[in-house]
Formats: structure tokens, C-alpha cells, sequence
């Protein structure tokens, strides 16, 4: 996992300094009619012990049905109207499922998607808001909402035919294409990895409701062993006899610049009080654009960067966050945050530029690339996270290592940007001893080593994960 999160615990509060503590947002009301009710039956009370920071709405969802339930489940789905659902669509159903977005419990209707479209977040029946800055939605065509007609449940099925899941109450809405990527990306200009994957050419209408999934969502590519669920995550932590977690997501593979950062944080948190600290190593597993090193290839560098000791696998928890990426930049950092707190996160360690990608129309970045923890400060219903920004990580050439940059001496020190390490990686070469361990940096060019010309003298080319 690569997102450095972590747990409130039963000690005093503390925070490294003032300019680094969450700021609340002032209340404000929304139309009761917006409001956002979570359905009791699909809401699973969870044990949430002192240390642990609660979920959203103080319920971890889970929509998996029990097991003895799945037979009936399937003879119901059989008299149902049929959705076949894209790979995206898939994961998303995952995220809802374990309940990555509690206490969201299904795709999206129209009074959530509004909310999330235009606040950022949910209001829940006591007042209270929770954040939500994507929106979680599943689109049909005009032919799928003939053939569902007056049904009040669908049945949805995998990209292969297989039932996964039900969907009831069913709300069937406009799909704002344009106003939607607009919301979400500061942009509409072409090009955007997610939005042509999965709006461009969508269905004009949006369908939401409450899920009831039959079959766990398992990808069989011999990594779900390390896809725990935010339930599962809780249980390690408390194994563990955490008593802070910090969460550090990421989509690349770990350099030493990462591991400084990790390991100082949790030095600090030692410093503060707290008695063990465990890191919440977490890597985005859902899709990804076809230039991101695959999630594959990324697990094999992260298990040698604990193997050759970079972090130490006592305090380390390493885990996928099966979300799709969006790459909206300030917009969906607010999501891996608030995702992270229903895992038991209570720290959220945030970069430059997170989520953020080049402008895909002009030679730029899209996004400011402070803007991401400058609302990750202020955003609503993230008020319980403590934002802790990056501290600048840069190869110092006195030392030979990677050392937090000092402006005083910058003549010292080597910026080498993803670019650069996957040019370096790519022509096999080394980059400076102790940027990266020997282990992961093999990892690192053994990928692009795949994609060279093959026999027939063409190159593999890289696709969406």
C-alpha cells in the first residue's frame, strides 16, 4: 500500500506544527432534500477500538452479501434486466463493496451525484458532512434503459458474463458529460486518460442504488492476497498494537527520496509520544494510464524495497487501494484521503502535485502544484485528518544519498524527476548510488526491459492498467 495515513489514538492531541493542522471548514445547510441517508440493512456496525480513527458516518459499510445468501441472490439476479459492466466499473464496484466510500452504499443517485459534483461532499441526516470529491457512478445507454424499463433492480455482470452483483432501488438519471468532466478536472480539453476511458463514450444516462455484491470482486493475478479490505486493515493495525497509522499513497515505484520521508515521519510521530507507529504502504491498484508502471511490476519493487531493508517490514503494512485513478489532481487527492480514514488512517502524507498529471493539450502541468495540500487543509468533511505535506526529498552529492533538500547549499543536490529515472531505467543505466535500492531500481529496468523490440522488431507497448 502507498499512502501514509494514520489512526487517532486515545492520547493527547498533537500536531507537528500549526501550519500543519487540519483546518475546519464552517458549517453550512444544504436543502434536506439533498440529504444523504445510508440504508441501516447494508450498514455494518464495526468494532472501532480507541486507537483507531472511526469511518465516515460512523459505520464501515460492507455490501458483500453472507455466503448462504448468494444462492438466492442468484436465482433473483435471473429474473432481472442485465447490465454488463466495463473493468473500471468492476473496480469501482469493488471500492463500494469493502467500503472504501462509506457510508455510500451503491453507485451514485442523483441527489449524491449532485452533492459530490458541486460540494465535495455528503450531508448526513445528523447535519454532519462527510467528504466525497468523486463521483462513483455507472452509466447505460439509451437501448439498457429501454430494456430496464419499470424494474426497480438490475443485475450486473463482469466484463467475461459472470453475476457479481445486484443493484435495488434503482434511480435512472441524466449523465452531464461535459459538466461532470468540467467539475471534476478544471478542464475539458481532450485527452484526459480517465475521462476517455470511461465517460467519452458512455451511456447518456446514470443509474445508482444500493448494491448487494453476490461474488467478492478477486482479480486472480496473484496479488489479492494483498487487496485487504478497510475491515481487514483495521484488524492488522490493531494486531499490531498500533497506536498511530500513517497512510503514503503513491503510483511509482518507491525511491529512497519516499523511504526518508516515511522513515522520518515516523521518527517524528515517535517524538511526539506516540509508541508505535505503523506505515500504511499504499499503492493505487485500480486503472492506471499506459505510461505508470503496472500495478505488477510496482508490488515486485515495493517487496524488494523491504527486502533490502529500506523500510522496515515490522512497522510497515503493505497494501492495495483497488480505486481507479483519475488524475484530477487537487479534486481526487481529497478522495485517497477520505478513502484512508474509513481504512483507520488519522495522518495523510501529501506531495507535489498529487494526482496531478501534465496538461494534455499544453506543455504544463494541469494542476498548481501546491493546491493539492492547500485543500486537503480546508476540505470539507476531512476536518479529523491531519495533513502532513512532503518535506522537499533531493540526491545530496556530498552524502551520496538521498537528504531533505537545504536551499542554503542547492548547488549540492541532484533533482532527478520520474522523467529522468525511467530514461535512466529504460537505457539501463544506474542512476547514483543511493537513490534507490540495488533491488528495486533491477525491478524498475527489467519492466522497460520487457517492453524493447521482441523478435519480430516491434515494441511492446505499454496499456491502461
Amino acid at each position: 500500500m502507498a499512502s501514509t495515513f494514520f489512526t487517532q489514538t486515545s492520547l493527547p492531541s498533537k500536531s507537528f506544527n500549526n501550519s500543519l493542522n487540519t483546518h475546519f471548514i464552517p458549517s453550512f445547510k444544504l436543502p434536506v432534500s439533498l440529504s444523504f441517508t445510508p440504508r441501516a440493512s447494508v450498514l455494518k456496525r464495526l468494532s472501532v477500538r480507541a486507537g483507531l480513527i472511526e469511518p465516515d458516518g460512523g459505520r464501515l459499510v460492507d455490501l458483500r452479501v453472507a455466503e448462504w445468501e448468494r444462492e438466492l441472490k442468484k436465482k433473483e439476479a435471473a429474473s432481472l434486466p442485465k447490465v454488463k459492466l466495463s473493468k473500471i466499473d468492476v473496480q469501482w464496484v469493488h471500492v463500494l463493496s469493502e467500503g472504501w466510500a462509506s457510508p455510500l452504499t451503491g453507485f451514485m443517485r442523483e441527489s449524491e451525484f449532485l452533492q459530490t459534483l458541486h460540494f465535495n461532499c455528503l450531508r448526513l441526516d445528523d447535519g454532519s458532512f462527510v467528504n466525497m470529491s468523486v463521483p462513483i457512478v455507472l452509466a447505460i445507454d439509451d437501448s439498457q434503459k429501454e430494456r430496464i424499463g419499470e424494474s426497480n433492480s438490475v443485475a450486473l455482470f463482469d466484463p467475461d458474463d459472470n453475476l457479481i452483483a445486484i443493484l435495488t432501488d434503482i434511480d435512472i438519471y441524466k449523465h452531464p458529460k461535459e459538466e461532470r468532466i468540467a467539475r471534476t478536472w478544471g478542464t475539458t480539453a481532450p485527452g484526459l486518460p480517465y475521462v476517455d476511458q470511461t465517460i467519452t463514450n458512455a451511456g447518456n444516462w446514470l443509474i445508482g442504488g444500493d448494491l448487494k455484491v453476490i461474488e467478492p470482486i478477486k482479480y486472480h493475478d496473484g496479488l489479492d492476497r494483498f487487496r485487504l479490505s478497510p475491515a481487514e486493515l483495521r484488524e492488522e493495525f490493531e494486531r499490531r498494537n498500533a497506536d498511530a497509522v500513517f497512510a503514503f499513497q503513491l503510483r511509482n515505484p518507491v525511491h529512497n527520496g519516499h523511504a526518508l520521508l516515511m522513515t522520518d515521519t515516523r521518527r517524528r510521530l515517535l517524538e511526539m509520544g506516540y509508541k508505535n507507529p505503523i506505515l500504511l504502504l499504499h499503492p493505487l491498484g485500480g486503472y492506471t494510464k499506459a505510461d505508470d508502471v503496472p500495478l505488477s511490476w510496482r508490488m515486485k519493487q515495493h517487496e524488494k524495497v523491504l527486502e533490502d531493508g529500506v523500510l522496515d517490514p515490522e512497522t510497515t503494512v503493505v497494501s492495495i487501494f483497488p480505486s481507479p485513478m483519475h488524475y484530477a489532481g487537487p479534486t481526487e487527492v481529497q478522495w485517497h484521503a477520505k478513502a484512508r480514514i474509513n481504512a483507520g488512517a488519522n495522518f495523510y502524507i501529501v506531495g507535489r502535485d498529487p494526482a496531478g498529471m501534465g496538461h494534455p493539450v499544453e506543455k504544463r502541468d494541469l494542476y498548481d502544484a501546491d493546491h493539492g495540500k492547500k485543500v486537503l487543509s480546508m476540505a470539507p468533511g476531512l476536518e479529523r485528518l491531519n495533513i502532513l505535506p512532503f518535506k522537499v526529498a533531493a540526491y545530496d552529492k556530498t552524502q551520496g544519498k538521498m537528504a531533505f533538500f537545504d536551499p542554503s547549499r542547492a548547488q549540492d543536490f541532484l533533482f532527478i524527476s520520474g522523467t529522468k529515472m525511467r530514461t535512466l531505467a529504460k537505457n539501463k543505466e544506474n542512476p547514483p548510488d543511493g537513490f534507490m535500492c540495488p533491488g528495486g531500481w533491477k525491478v524498475l529496468v527489467d519492466y522497460y526491459d520487457s517492453l524493447t523490440p521482441s523478435d519480430s522488431g516491434r515494441i511492446a507497448e505499454a496499456v491502461p492498467a
